[in-house]
């Protein structure tokens, strides 16, 4: 199981949370994504390796911005 940690911007409400989370979850490979409004980020769980590229067009598809992921 593989692990990223996205930095995302953008983010007011429970609403943006939800929004986030499922843009991240529909991605083929991602297992779970944990988005906290406070710290500003999506820890992603992977069965499979997803790209950076993917994981911030999401973000984007959902209104906001991945600014970092480590």
């Amino acid at each position: 199981m593989m692990k990223k940690v996205i930095s995302v911007e953008g983010m007011a409400c429970e609403h943006c949370v939800a929004a986030v989370k499922n843009a991240l979850e529909a991605l083929d490979g991602v297992k779970s994504a944990k988005v906290e409004l406070k710290k500003k980020t999506a820890t992603v769980k992977m069965s499979d390796d997803v790209s950076d590229d993917a994981l911030k067009q999401a973000v984007a598809d959902a209104g906001f911005t991945a600014t970092d992921i480590a």
